[in-house]
């Protein structure tokens, strides 16, 4: 059966740590995997960190990756999320998409999915297949590829993370809720601080509940990030949320990531940051650029957990194999 990855929690807890150990592994670790084959990356939103990375893994897996624009296919527009799945399952060992909708990506999972592992006639009658991989290279519901560089950047700094207590401070987003339901998986304490009215809501909590989650949701920063391990926040205005700047900015007010807050965590405590960065917003520019951030290497990582979620879900993992060959 083919695997998809839509949010991190589409993996179990014991397949999550296969995945970070294939992505703290060296790259040559994983040798040929892809052998000459395709990785559609399809982009209705832009990126530098996910583009970058994601092209780079398909690389380090011997594969070649194929950049396609939202609108080189025009989802819902020129051709449905079905068919635009369906065709580039014909050519690509898997297909990573960063969208507008997350109801786009379940789609085109199911798509795939319907057609069963045919295979579709070629001139060695084995070209392409139906059954092929989706992952989520972000959408509005979920960041997955974002939290398993998170919790590799953690480890890294921390070791063991069971029991580890991690502040996030700002929206309760889509960067948040795959952060939030990663941080669950491996033991971590989630402490999450918000204004009102952008705290996680009863979906995103009785996930967490379902996962067995130690959160605690606050609405004073200060607090949440007392003796913290780590400290992470995001922009206050995502992507598409530009006509909200001005409402969100006052209602962020003090919600950044500064000198203040991290005195209040435990002493060398960690700073991430997903990225792009508004430097005097969500995170004071000293802070950022301070010993104690771990941005870059956050962004480093981002390659790395690429390279281990495909080279898991291409290999036995994922279920595709030899199938996909």
């Amino acid at each position: 059966m083919t695997r998809h990855v839509l949010d991190v929690d589409d993996l179990s807890c014991g397949e999550l740590e296969e995945v970070l150990a294939l992505a703290a592994a060296p790259a040559g670790a994983h040798g040929d995997l892809l052998g000459g084959r395709g990785v559609a990356l399809v982009f209705e939103k832009p990126s530098a960190r996910t583009r970058s990375s994601a092209e780079l893994a398909v690389v380090a897996l011997g594969g070649h990756p194929v950049y396609v624009q939202g609108t080189e296919v025009g989802i819902d527009v020129r051709e449905t999320a079905e068919d635009v799945a369906r065709t580039l399952a014909c050519y690509h060992a898997a297909i990573c998409a960063r969208v507008l909708d997350h109801e786009t990506l379940v789609r085109m999972s199911a798509a795939v999915d319907a057609g069963g592992g045919r295979r579709w006639p070629g001139p060695d009658d084995g070209i392409g297949t139906a059954a092929v991989p989706v992952v989520n290279l972000l959408s509005d519901a979920a960041h997955p590829c974002q939290a398993l560089a998170d919790l590799l950047t953690l480890r890294q700094l921390l070791g063991d993370l069971g029991g580890r207590t991690l502040c996030y401070v700002g929206d309760a987003n889509n960067v948040w809720r795959s952060l939030a339901k990663a941080a669950a998986m491996v033991g971590m304490r989630m402490r999450t601080a918000s204004p009102e009215g952008y705290s996680p809501g009863p979906e995103d909590l009785a996930a967490l509940g379902r996962l067995g989650a130690d959160v605690e949701i606050g609405h004073d920063p200060v607090e949440s990030a007392t003796g913290a391990d780590a400290l992470y926040t995001d922009v206050w205005t995502s992507m598409g949320q530009e006509e909200e700047a001005t409402l969100r900015r006052a209602a962020f007010d003090g919600f950044g990531i500064d000198d203040r807050l991290l005195a209040a965590a435990a002493p060398g405590a960690a700073v991430l940051h997903c990225l792009p960065a508004r430097r005097g917003e969500e995170i004071s520019a000293e802070v950022l650029e301070s010993p104690r951030s771990a941005v870059w290497r956050q962004a480093a990582n981002r390659l790395h957990a690429m390279r281990g979620l495909l080279g898991w879900l291409l290999g036995a993992g994922g279920g595709v194999g030899e199938a996909a060959s």
